[in-house]
């Protein structure tokens, strides 16, 4: 699966690689336990955006060599380099070297974390996918409790940073203002939509595709084909390395993505209901502008004095140019929909049919 088009280089572990004895990863009977047999898939692929995270890169892969030890599960480990202009891709060539696990995607330049987190999910081959922060805010530990709540049946389980150790005014007011609106046009009730700690099921990320900020609306998409999503409290650290990449100016990046996702879930099939809406209440108006302009030419006063006569043309003419938006919106939603022999809906389980129907 291809999620978007942008260039990028693999950097992967040579076959047979002697891992050097001064490493600071894990031993080596950690990592022949949890690296998977060749050509076989991972239970387990994480995944890391990193850009510019050069001091917090060691410090953090020797935390996830630990919480992996204690899974017991086979896993890959995929950073996805950003773009980065100090010695992150440096130190990420050097784990990839020393750890058979360790996958690199090195992006020719910075095209954001959504664009990242894409990079990720495209090279991810586990069955559960689980991304996090590369500034060691996020805990590895916690990886087995994501993993504990999937195993009771859910398909996605976000990490909620519920004692968050950032600045109250310039991180959590917004962040908590942002997550209260999204939970309610989103549908999907969680505190902290923000948190890149989750794990996912893999069906469910399969025909996702990622745009702009819509990273963090990964648990709303994966709600539209049926995943049961939750979440857990996940414990969350203050930065003490690198510089923070998030500032006030990504909450209004988030409300417009934010429309764009209200659109898409109520009407990506039927847009002609939206545009429709808008083209009738311009309608609305022309007619009743129409009419008081009428009212008062009978009175004696002129069309030409009536700004109301100008006002329910104008909005006439917007009406039709509504509707005939949402007709080219219906054309271009078939299109896309039967070019690609894309179904309309999901099916969760089939049973009774013959194998390959």
């Amino acid at each position: 699966m291809k999620i978007y088009d942008e260039e990028e280089t693999v950097i992967s572990p040579a076959a047979g690689v002697v891992v050097d004895e001064e490493r600071t990863v894990a031993d080596e009977a950690t990592i022949a336990a949890t690296t998977p047999e060749p050509g076989a898939a991972p239970e387990i692929s994480l995944f890391l955006p990193v850009l510019n995270e050069e001091p917090n890169l060691r410090p953090l892969h020797a935390r996830i060599d630990e919480a992996l030890a204690h899974l017991g599960r086979t896993a890959e480990i995929i950073y996805v380099d950003d773009g980065s202009t100090d010695g992150s891709l440096a130190v990420l060539r050097e784990l990839a070297r020393r750890d058979p696990r360790v996958r690199v995607v090195a992006l020719r330049r910075n095209y954001g974390q959504t664009a990242a987190m894409a990079a990720g999910i495209d090279a991810a081959r586990g069955h559960v996918l689980i991304p996090m922060d590369a500034d060691l805010q996020n805990d590895p530990a916690d990886i087995v409790r994501l993993l504990d709540k999937l195993d009771e049946g859910f398909d996605v389980v976000s990490g909620w940073r519920k004692e968050r150790q950032d600045k109250m005014v310039s991180r959590k007011i917004p962040s908590m203002i942002a997550n209260r609106i999204i939970s309610f046009i989103g549908g999907v009730r969680l505190h902290d939509y923000g948190c890149s700690l989750k794990a996912y099921r893999r069906e469910f990320l399969k025909e996702v595709r990622l745009y702009g900020e819509m990273h963090r609306f990964i648990p709303i998409y994966a709600s539209w084909v049926g995943a049961r999503v939750t979440e857990i409290p996940v414990r969350h650290h203050p930065r003490t390395m690198g510089q923070s990449k998030y500032g006030l100016s990504r909450t209004f990046k988030v409300m417009l993505d934010l429309m764009t996702i209200k659109f898409m879930a109520s009407y990506h099939t039927k847009p002609i209901y939206v545009f429709g809406m808008f083209g009738f209440g311009a309608f609305s108006i022309s007619l009743v502008t129409f009419a008081w302009a009428l009212l008062r030419k009978l009175g004696g006063e002129s069309f030409i004095r009536n700004p109301l006569f100008s006002i329910s043309i104008v909005m006439f003419a917007v009406g039709v140019q509504f509707i005939l938006m949402g007709l080219l919106a219906e054309m271009l939603v078939r299109t896309y929909h039967e070019s690609q022999s894309k179904s309309i809906y999901a099916v969760r389980e089939r049973l009774g049919f013959p194998e390959g129907s």
